[in-house]
């Protein structure tokens, strides 16, 4: 494995090393229920994708 020939600075690791950062998600608010949700994605509690009920929610069984 080859061997650097000069020591990388301070200043060039943190450039370097910049954009490991966390990127804030994208949220939207779901205007059926007005909570928070991704874009482009149905609502698992409400079942809404554009505006359409796309998923219907299974009734649990009383036992």
């Amino acid at each position: 494995m080859a061997i650097p020939f000069r020591r990388h600075s301070k200043g060039a690791k943190r450039r370097r090393r910049s954009h490991y950062k966390l990127k804030t998600p994208t949220i939207v608010v779901d205007p059926q229920t007005g909570e928070f949700t991704l874009p482009h994605r149905v609502t698992p509690n409400s079942g809404y994708y554009k505006g359409q009920l796309v998923l219907e929610k299974k009734n649990k069984k009383a036992e």
